[in-house]
């Protein structure tokens, strides 16, 4: 008897654990389909109703608005449990100039980035790994013996002059910087090496999304990762220049595809600057003078709840010209709303089918229109299937 009492109350025990951990996936998913911030047009305020429209959120009827016209909606699960404060910013009508160009993109990173660390063969023949376990990769090297390194040229001068005396190195990882220590080794070619491998800069083309009236612009709708370590490239500063795109590879099955193009580091081609890398995408500001090479269209912003499934447009250039392709808003992801993964389009036009498969790489950034506003921009495309991707709404990338 107390053995099947033993497994009755264990049976209660793994119920009990099952339906706590239902009721925390489930509270988290209702939260997280509520956004954080809401902007609604002055008199137009019916979005609040569309964004919040879960039978499960509960929010006041009336509140105390402040004379700046941004407030706070507390919202609950079923009118019991709290679950987040929605901000709700009113706004006049927003408008920017649309691009749609590929641009050519170069940025230095924020010190000297460590891909990885590796063997180095000794003059004596002898194969060893100086700095493993001591770097990591993704750490930045800001210093060498106290004294800054901005390329990969300052570093290996510091360790070639370092007469094979322990170097110390401070390096940035993660928010931290922290000092480490390496002793250098004489390899088979008699200069000194530490087993590190670095990159200073990375250069790649991407799409140009939008330039504000003061020259600000968004691009990409992601931010730009180092391809070893798939960590986002912490830059000092960049450049931003025409591209023209020379070949495209069709996405087909397992391949998204991609555009190549051709960048000239001119001067003369030169369109602005890169002043930040983030998730949203990369910032920054048009040159003086350089707004004549961009082919610009005003046209309002559209907000996440004027977004819906259905027709949109995405403008892109494959021939030295932007062109509008049909494409179908099939999911909105409310719970994803703040990422650039928020919505997911499928491309149905049979031009831009024929010429790129779908959606492939160099297309992010690209502006997605509807009903004659700018709703987002393209950022992903669904590896399995190059006709599908995901796009940001242009509201986060007007945030940075």
């Amino acid at each position: 008897m107390s053995k099947k009492r033993n497994y009755r109350r264990l049976l209660f025990v793994f119920l009990i654990a099952d339906i706590i951990a239902a009721g925390t996936m489930g509270y988290k998913e209702v939260k997280d389909s509520i956004p954080d911030t809401l902007y609604v047009r002055s008199g137009n305020e019916d979005g609040i109703s569309k964004m919040l429209d879960n039978p499960l959120v509960t929010y006041p009827e009336t509140l105390n608005v402040a004379d700046s016209g941004t407030y706070r909606i507390p919202c609950s699960l079923l009118g019991v449990v709290p679950l987040k404060d929605v901000k709700v910013e009113t706004v006049e009508e927003k408008w920017v100039s649309v691009c749609g160009m590929p641009i050519g993109l170069y940025m230095d990173t924020q010190g000297v980035l460590i891909v990885d660390t590796g063997e180095i063969i000794g003059s004596d023949g002898i194969p060893c790994e100086p700095a493993a376990n001591i770097a990591k990769s993704g750490d930045y090297i800001l210093q060498v013996d106290g004294e800054a390194v901005n390329s990969k040229k300052d570093l290996i001068s510091r360790i070639h002059d370092c007469g094979g005396k322990p170097v110390t190195l401070l390096v940035k990882r993660g928010e931290e910087e922290v000092p480490i220590s390496i002793d250098p080794v004489m390899g088979e070619d008699q200069e000194y090496k530490l087993g590190i491998w670095v990159r200073d800069n990375t250069q790649g083309i991407g799409t140009l999304t939008y330039v504000e009236e003061d020259g600000s612009y968004g691009a990409l709708g992601h931010g730009i990762s180092d391809t070893d370590t798939g960590e986002l490239l912490d830059i000092a500063g960049g450049e931003l220049y025409q591209a023209q795109i020379v070949s495209v590879l069709k996405g087909t099955k397992g391949n998204p595809g991609e555009l190549s193009g051709y960048i000239d580091y001119d001067d003369s081609k030169r369109i602005g600057t890169i002043d930040s890398n983030t998730e949203k995408g990369i910032f920054g500001s048009v040159g003086d003078g350089c707004m004549y090479k961009l082919p610009l269209t005003s046209m309002e912003v559209g907000y996440k709840q004027e977004v819906e499934t259905g027709e949109a447009q995405i403008l892109a250039d494959l021939e030295g010209e932007v062109k509008a392709y049909q494409v179908n808003i099939t999911d909105i992801y409310r719970d994803q709303a703040d990422t650039n993964k928020a919505f997911a389009i499928q491309v149905t036009d049979p031009e831009l089918l024929a010429a790129t498969g779908g959606i492939v790489q160099g297309m992010s950034g690209s502006p997605i229109v509807q009903n004659g506003k700018l709703i987002g921009a393209v950022t992903h495309v669904f590896v399995q299937d190059s006709t599908k991707g995901y796009g940001i709404f242009i509201e986060k990338m007007l945030e940075d």
